[in-house]
């Protein structure tokens, strides 16, 4: 398209978006060459995140919504199966239509196993394309539904604006971005998403992202985290509400550095939300990251371990991780399975993850400092143990405890020096709190009675039929 139509078309949108509608067909009699009414309609899509507009179901473009995004995740059955197309598409280009079968199909079986062993021995795995494949069918999935849930939690607490701009560090395969782009969309958003993703796994984002709409601009940087221009493109571009780090922290040389960095592109209500895997070396590892930023760096803990106490660090080892539903078997997964038997050796639905959200301005999604006179902190435990005590404290797990065995809970606040196990002993509707709240929910815990536990070398807090739980928020 000759510039000077596209200048002219957006000079024209610009003036107009405040007094009416933007109409395409009213649009085209203002321009010079006189383009067709689909071309200003391509364009205005084109333009549509600079421009702060969003296209109305009658084909009219009005300003964008401002203010905070009205969007809501009550659950995540399945990855969506426009998006499961995409990758099955993706893999019938890069293979053929029985790419699950043969040769192709033994070589992403072998991949994927070895792309799991190796990050069990916290090995690197060098991402190629096939790599990227294998990452795509057995990963994109789970990470779609956790980031749903978390983007979910974000926005209901009034944390994403309406006009959203995202920098997706080490963006992968594209499960947070399609879990972005889907919140985004249906809540009538925009979002200029940024992605930094050196390996092949880029070519796969790009895919299953599909070409740009109109409430979305996309921007691939195929660099490294500690390559990227972060204060060019904040200069260019200007800072960022949300800043992803989604399973990748874990994999950087200097990660609380590199997560430092970041910090510095963030707007002044801006976000950090930074996910892992669940198991015990990749969670632990987050919470240590956490520390090195959130109390001996500029940024504040807004979820899920908030420090309760003022002047209070952790130093638990804190295993800590959120569990939502399974969602169902990916079409992709199935199809890779099935030829090795069957076994679900292929198969990923679990949704189990560790995260943190960070801020900068102070805020915390629990906004409430516990009084002594009250409460006592955990860092005090050594002092009361054997004593009945009054505590504030965050719901840090799902039932932990092995089949008939008392219901077992970790426990925070953010001062902790050893882990804290609530221990129900005597279940009663006065403490059934404990077991009803959600992962990240406040508890006030009342006249519980706190043992050391040699073999866990960690505090029991007993919950027993003298003990009151109650949700505090």
């Amino acid at each position: 398209m000759n510039p000077e139509t596209r200048r002219q078309i957006r000079e024209n949108a610009r003036y107009l978006r405040s007094v009416r509608p933007l109409d395409p067909e009213e649009i085209c009699e203002y321009v010079e060459s006189q383009p067709h009414p689909a071309v200003v309609r391509q364009v205005l899509r084109e333009e549509a995140v600079d421009l702060a507009l969003v296209e109305r179901d009658d084909g009219a473009f009005v300003p964008a919504p401002e203010g905070p995004l009205s969007a809501s995740v009550h659950g995540v059955e399945r990855l969506p199966f426009e998006h499961e197309q995409r990758v099955l598409a993706l893999l019938t280009d890069a293979y053929g239509e029985d790419w699950a079968e043969g040769e192709s199909g033994d070589r992403l079986r072998e991949r994927v196993r070895d792309t799991k062993e190796r990050y069990l021995r916290q090995d690197d795995v060098a991402y190629d394309e096939l790599s990227a494949h294998g990452y795509a069918i057995y990963h994109l999935p789970d990470y779609y539904a956790v980031a749903a849930y978390l983007l979910g939690d974000l926005a209901a607490d009034g944390l994403l604006p309406s006009q959203l701009r995202v920098l997706d560090v080490g963006a992968g395969v594209g499960g947070p971005a399609l879990a972005l782009s889907d919140l985004v969309a249906d809540a009538g958003g925009l979002l200029d998403y940024h992605a930094v993703e050196p390996s092949a796994a880029a070519d796969v984002l790009e895919a299953v992202l599909g070409p740009a709409e109109g409430s979305r601009d996309v921007t691939v940087h195929r660099e490294t985290a500690e390559a990227f221009d972060l204060d060019g493109e904040v200069d260019s571009g200007g800072p960022f509400d949300l800043v992803v780090f989604g399973n990748v922290l874990n994999e950087l040389d200097e990660p609380a550095a590199v997560l430092e960095r970041y910090l510095d592109g963030l707007a002044d209500d801006g976000t950090v939300l930074a996910m892992e895997p669940a198991d015990r070396n990749t969670a632990t590892g987050l919470r240590r990251i956490e520390r090195a930023v959130a109390d001996d760096g500029p940024a504040t803990v807004y979820a899920p371990t908030v420090r309760l106490w003022p002047h209070q660090s952790p130093e638990s080892e804190s295993w800590s991780f959120d569990r939502r539903p399974d969602i169902a078997v990916p079409a992709m997964q199935k199809r890779l399975d099935d030829p090795a038997g069957g076994t679900r050796e292929f198969v990923n639905v679990d949704v189990q993850y560790a995260y943190s959200v960070l801020r900068t301005d102070g805020g915390r999604a629990i906004d409430i400092t516990p009084d002594r006179a009250t409460h006592a902190p955990m860092a005090d435990a050594e002092s009361y143990v054997t004593d009945r005590v009054n505590l504030l404290a965050v719901k840090l797990s799902h039932d932990l405890s092995e089949e008939g065995s008392n219901p077992l809970y970790l426990l925070g606040d953010g001062s902790q020096t050893v882990d804290h196990f609530a221990v129900r002993t005597d279940p009663a509707m006065l403490n059934e709190d404990l077991g009803t709240a959600a992962y990240g929910d406040l508890l006030s815990i009342q006249n519980a009675l706190v043992l050391w536990n040699d073999d866990e070398e960690a505090y029991n807090v007993v919950v027993d039929g003298e003990t009151t739980v109650d949700r505090a928020r």
